[in-house]
């Protein structure tokens, strides 16, 4: 009888248990460009909500796929998962096809900050002006979408890589650039120090920066690793909808990681939509940039079917079955 009462109250006990409840998942490594205010709901889900240790370090794609990381914006180690715009994720891929996006963390909202008085009143005025961007980055792809909609190319301007990018706003604030392209908040930057003489020329409706974490199809297929990505998606998820509600701790994360002023962060969030989701348009945006980027790399592009394989939506899918705290 008394075997009986133990097994009947262990089955209550388990019962009562909560159906949701999931065991602490093991340490995740994350490896993104920190000095970009795209990472913040990444920053905040590392530090707030993800139930295991979860350490974000600077870098990206490259500590996924075993590349070399690219001088000043990496550091050594493996990553779990990783954060890029979908410009380095079509780059890489080329070379690891198994790099998967598992979730669109945010979109940044690009601009072209320009001098008035050198004579630009329009995109198509950019023609054989001193422009300051970094043409293999999403920025530069952006800088193609909006050259291209006025019957214009990087061969009809004068593209200026400078490093580090902070100088893009002392180069304009010169009169050494024209304009400049570029993400935050050297654009913001550069905005402030032109003061009256600022136009700019925003690509609503032409291109935002999608910003996604990144992880390997043999990630996935780990039961191991795949739990812990599910739960850091859930955790990026939850503090997306805490951050969008009161943002403040998400911005000074911003501030402490990047070695941003706080003005810097405050003047340039606007410029930047945070998701936790999957744009409708992925999968077609990455069959558009596809075709410019092997143009310039001088390859053959990928087709549509090819491409799809690279979004894997399955990670997002269980972690919201999940549910908010899990």
């Amino acid at each position: 009888m008394n075997a009986i009462r133990v097994l009947l109250g262990g089955l209550i006990l388990a019962l009562a248990a909560p159906l949701s409840a999931q065991p602490t998942p093991g340490p995740i490594a994350i490896h993104g460009n920190m000095q970009t205010f795209e990472i913040a709901p990444v920053l905040y889900a590392a530090d707030a909500f993800y139930p295991g240790v979860a350490t974000v370090k600077m870098g990206g794609i490259p500590n996924l796929v075993g590349e070399p990381i690219v001088p000043g914006f990496g550091e050594d180690g493996v990553a779990d998962v990783a954060t890029h715009a979908e410009t380095q994720a079509l780059r890489y891929s080329v070379r690891h096809p198994d790099l998967r996006i598992i979730l669109n963390v945010s979109e940044g909202l690009y601009r072209i900050v320009a001098r008035r008085s050198a004579g630009i009143a329009s995109v198509a005025d950019l023609k054989g002006k001193r422009v300051a961007t970094i043409a293999q980055t999403s920025s530069g792809y952006f800088l193609h979408r909006m050259l291209a909609k006025e019957g214009l190319s990087f061969d009809d301007i004068v593209a200026v890589p400078i490093s580090p990018l902070s100088a893009m706003t002392e180069a304009l604030r010169k009169g050494e650039v024209d304009a400049v392209v570029i993400w935050e908040p050297e654009s913001e930057n550069s905005a402030q120090v032109l003061g009256a003489d600022l136009i700019e020329f925003h690509g609503d409706g032409v291109y935002r920066e999608l910003f996604n974490l990144n992880t390997t199809a043999a990630n996935l297929a780990d039961p191991a690793k795949r739990a812990k990505i599910v739960r850091f998606v859930r955790s990026v998820i939850d503090a997306t909808a805490a951050m969008n509600a009161s943002p403040d701790k998400a911005k000074r994360l911003v501030v402490e990681a990047g070695g941003f002023s706080a003005d810097d962060v405050e003047d340039s969030w606007k410029h930047h939509r945070f998701n936790a989701n999957f744009p409708p348009d992925l999968l077609d945006v990455l069959v558009l940039e596809e075709q410019w980027l092997a143009r310039r790399d001088n390859r053959p592009a990928r087709g549509r079917e090819e491409l799809a394989k690279l979004i894997d939506m399955s990670v997002f899918q269980e972690a919201l079955a999940l549910g908010a705290g899990q």
